[in-house]
């Protein structure tokens, strides 16, 4: 049992098109309004500079400027580029920020249609020449970053880990010790419950599957995301093509690897490996996983079951 007689405090809403929740070990009496007006101010200013939804968004305004435009960034949207490039460079290139015009492509996108049928060759490889995160011209020491002319960026698969990260930051400011923060589906958890229990959390998996082994975990100052192809994702001749696009192909990633769920302390670094993951595949995927020591769970489509394949990192926290 924990110290000073806390109790739980649930807080919810929706943002990003998603929603959010927030539980929290605390005094019976403790004020949660001013709680609630923090985390949706943090979510408010996420989407002010990340949305690729909002017209007037700093992300949208720079993937609408003319070639040479120049922005002066404020350190959020900073961090989340300089984490995405950094994970692109040690990928080579499995996950990429410019990679907004092939996902409008194939319907995944703010504003595009929901796809039937995959686009043709043609259209893939016009797409393609128009992204590549080599080609963002971005001072990091500056915080400044210019649109060369046609660059397009896309945070949606890493800005709800960074808005976790911010509200978890602004808890703890706050003097909250135990908490469990998720948006989306991305969570991190930190102390314990008042019982003296962690957080256990169920991890995401394809709907109609037998459960694979590891379908739970605990977080204790750690952070878990995952990428899975169900979340967004439409069938043709036979195979499914889920939105996560492998940005060197152009082509959705194979339909065998149902999901990725990558354990990390920062939600934002967990949520952009595991896309990366994604793309790279089982084989690669482990050892990227290896060799950066990431605790990483696959989970693979066989006929109608899945099956687990956990990184050595994943194996020694489980043991």
């Amino acid at each position: 049992m924990l110290d000073g007689g806390g109790v739980t405090h649930d807080l919810c809403g929706e943002t990003m098109g998603t929603g959010w929740s927030v539980r929290l070990v605390a005094p019976v009496l403790t004020a949660l309004a001013p709680l609630r007006a923090g985390i949706e101010r943090i979510f408010a200013d996420v989407i002010a500079q990340m949305s690729h939804w909002e017209a007037g968004s700093l992300l949208s305004r720079y993937n609408a400027a003319p070639a040479g435009q120049a922005f002066d960034l404020p350190a959020a949207f900073a961090a989340v580029l300089d984490c995405a490039l950094r994970v692109a460079a040690q990928s080579q290139g499995a996950c990429d920020p410019t990679i907004a015009p092939l996902v409008d492509l194939w319907g995944f996108g703010a504003h595009a249609n929901v796809r039937q049928t995959p686009p043709d060759a043609a259209a893939i490889t016009a797409a393609l020449a128009v992204c590549g995160w080599q080609k963002l011209p971005y001072d990091p020491a500056q915080r400044r970053l210019i649109q060369p002319g046609g660059l397009r960026l896309d945070f949606s698969g890493i800005a709800k880990g960074y808005a976790v990260d911010l509200v978890a930051r602004s808890l703890s400011l706050a003097g909250i010790r135990h908490y469990l923060v998720e948006v989306g589906g991305e969570l991190r958890g930190c102390g314990l419950k008042p019982d003296g229990q962690p957080w256990w959390v169920a991890l995401q998996a394809p709907p109609g599957l037998q459960a694979r082994h590891v379908n739970r975990i605990a977080l204790h100052d750690l952070s878990v995301a995952t990428s899975g192809d169900y979340q967004r994702s439409f069938q043709y001749a036979g195979r499914l093509y889920g939105h996560t696009i492998d940005p060197r192909s152009g082509w959705p990633v194979n339909d065998t690897l149902a999901s990725v769920s990558v354990l990390h302390p920062s939600c934002l670094w967990a949520d952009a490996y595991a896309t990366a993951l994604t793309v790279l595949g089982v084989e690669a995927g482990l050892a990227f996983a290896r060799d950066h020591d990431l605790a990483a769970l696959f989970v693979c489509r066989q006929e109608n079951t899945l099956t687990d394949i956990l990184s050595p990192a994943m194996q020694a926290l489980l043991d």
